[in-house]
């Protein structure tokens, strides 16, 4: 049994009897029935022992109108406590003392164990032993009327009215009160043993459960590794074993701006699933946990009917060596805290939060990694698979037009001159087609790896763009299409490597040619910030939906509509200009409507090297 006299006072007493609505204002001169009364109220609501103590002398002291009354408690040596006193004697008051009566025989304990009381009106006229009468002069002592408190056939203690200042007769009344108020007492201690017992016993399920809970939530966060599955049960089970009213877990986001309630567990309607608190305006809360410190506070809050509320909230930060990732919360009502043992489980269960979520988030990042590869892995067949295809298209041609020309050569007939030429023709534009197909995937593998080293000089725009636009006047010409170029005023110095823009260009303005219809025009336009120079190849008649936009740039591919023989070229040209581009510092987008489609090239005018 713990008792601890020197934290309650007759006025925490009352205090905590108010609370309970028991009616403990007991005026002087009082009833004895009304003490009683109120001390066996006390016992009915389990009001713990030391508030019935402090109460018990507070109120038979007024009603003796005594000098002190005090309630001295033994141990298994005879020696003892002063646990609860009521006092207006000068001096220090004996609260707290531990005190050793050297008179006190197992003579005395036996006669007080059978019932035996004692009265002593004036110490000087009672005959008492020299030693028991100087014990009691030590300590103010003139009259004096002593009740033993039995407990379980023990002497458990005794309970004590004192008058200091000059002798006194005690009254038959007063003596059956405090026999009585002693039973009461006994009364009292049996609750209070039989409510540790209670308490024990719960402790003891709880810490069962507790383990059980730990147990379970280390194999399912080994056998799942479903985050919000692992949360959901933390939140749930660690409510029901500690018995609050709320528990949730709150997440930060990667800057620590925000803590978001991801899971909540609540016997009353949910108040917090879904919110998001702001940190920086909970300081006093959040800096402790950011320092992986737990929290616990009691506080006034409304209720949801709405009342007033005594509650207590516990919070553990959510942590693992690299960093914290959120905290768990419990609130019960209650002004009582948790217990130390209840703060160690919720700290394991947070550190076992912590374990699921890093292995949430490293499994996630897996399957990230595993799905980019499988990406990859699926565009390096496809671009093996195309790049066959464009290999081995060449290679028929030259091959069917080669085995022609044999033929032809064998014949015994004069040869048709015509036809070998043709036939020469093909072979070289195929051999072109694939020495460029050839050339633009080796340029493509330099640039991948970063190993194309730029030369970079300063060239005039003014002079330098036209003869490239006009080279294509005559294929224009040829298709039926118009070509316009247009410059923005004086344009500055561009400094750049020049072999890549002419390619970059070149490429442009050879897509443009093969994709604009007949009577269609192609229109190149240039102009320049302070910093930047942006060049526009834009083809009338053509309009790209969004699908073929994102792919505009990716190596083979081609438009839909657009038959690959209808239209030469390696199917790298696109994905080479973005690739130059960015060797270039620069960037390259493209746009369609109704009425064109148009590249836009923007460069720096200047390139760090």
């Amino acid at each position: 049994m713990n008792i601890n006299p020197s934290e309650s006072t007759a006025e925490s007493a009352q205090a905590v009897c108010q609370k309970f609505q028991i009616d403990t204002d007991l005026e002087d001169g009082s009833h004895p029935n009304q003490i009683l009364s109120a001390i066996a109220q006390l016992i009915c609501q389990s009001i713990d022992l030391n508030t019935i103590l402090n109460f018990t002398v507070k109120e038979l002291r007024r009603l003796y109108q005594s000098d002190r009354v005090l309630i001295y408690h033994l141990d298994s040596h005879g020696d003892g406590t002063i646990v609860a006193e009521s006092t207006i004697v000068a001096g220090s008051p004996l609260l707290g003392m531990k005190i050793t009566d050297s008179c006190f025989s197992k003579k005395h304990a036996e006669r007080y164990k059978r019932g035996c009381i004692q009265i002593v009106e004036d110490i000087y006229a009672a005959g008492l032993h020299p030693c028991q009468r100087d014990f009691l002069c030590s300590l103010q002592v003139r009259a004096n009327l002593v009740v033993p408190i039995i407990f379980q056939q023990n002497l458990w203690g005794l309970l004590i009215a004192q008058h200091c200042c000059e002798p006194r007769q005690w009254l038959q009344t007063e003596i059956d009160l405090l026999k009585q108020l002693a039973i009461q007492i006994g009364i009292a201690i049996q609750q209070s043993e039989l409510r540790q017992q209670v308490q024990h016993l719960q402790t003891e399920s709880k810490l069962q459960q507790s383990d059980k809970l730990v147990r379970n939530l280390t194999k399912k966060i080994r056998d799942c590794i479903e985050i919000d599955h692992v949360l959901e049960t933390v939140v749930t089970e660690l409510a029901k074993v500690l018995q609050v009213e709320n528990c949730y877990v709150e997440l930060y986001d990667t800057s620590y701006t925000f803590a978001t309630i991801a899971h909540e567990y609540t016997t009353i309607s949910s108040v917090y699933q879904g919110m998001k608190r702001q940190v920086a305006d909970f300081p006093k809360l959040y800096q402790p946990l950011l320092q992986k410190q737990p929290l616990q506070f009691s506080e006034v809050l409304r209720d949801w009917n709405p009342n007033l509320v005594i509650v207590t909230q516990l919070a553990c930060p959510i942590f693992d060596a690299e960093t914290v990732m959120g905290n768990i919360w419990l609130t019960k009502v209650t002004q009582e805290p948790f217990a130390e043992s209840e703060i160690k489980l919720v700290q394991q269960l947070a550190n076992q939060c912590a374990i699921a979520i890093r292995q949430a988030k490293l499994y996630q990042l897996a399957q990230t990694q595993v799905n980019q590869i499988e990406k990859l892995d699926n565009l390096k067949h496809e671009f093996l698979r195309s790049l066959s295809h464009e290999l081995r298209t060449p290679i028929t041609t030259i091959s069917l037009a080669a085995q022609t020309l044999e033929t032809i050569i064998k014949q015994e007939t004069a040869l048709d001159t015509d036809t070998v030429s043709q036939l020469l023709q093909i072979l070289q534009n195929e051999c072109q087609r694939e020495s460029k197909l050839i050339n633009d995937l080796l340029s493509l593998t330099y640039l991948e790896a970063e190993a194309e080293v730029l030369t970079v000089i300063v060239i005039d725009l003014n002079s330098w763009l036209p003869p490239i636009v006009e080279s294509f006047r005559e294929v224009t010409i040829c298709q039926q299409q118009k070509l316009f170029l247009h410059l923005d005023g004086e344009l500055p110095p561009l400094e750049t490597d020049i072999t890549d823009l002419e390619r970059i260009v070149t490429e442009l303005l050879s897509n443009a040619c093969k994709y604009t219809p007949v009577g269609e025009s192609i229109t190149v336009a240039a102009s320049a910030t302070e910093e930047t120079v942006e060049i526009r190849v834009s083809n009338s008649g053509v309009q790209l939906d969004s699908s073929e936009l994102a792919r505009i740039f990716d190596p083979f591919y081609r438009l839909p509509q657009h038959h690959p023989l209808q239209y030469g070229g390696s199917g790298l040209g696109l994905a080479l200009v973005q690739k130059l581009v960015k060797h270039l510092k620069g960037s390259i987008t493209v746009e369609s409507t109704a009425v064109s489609t148009t590249f836009i090239l923007i460069l720096p005018r200047a390139i760090a090297v």
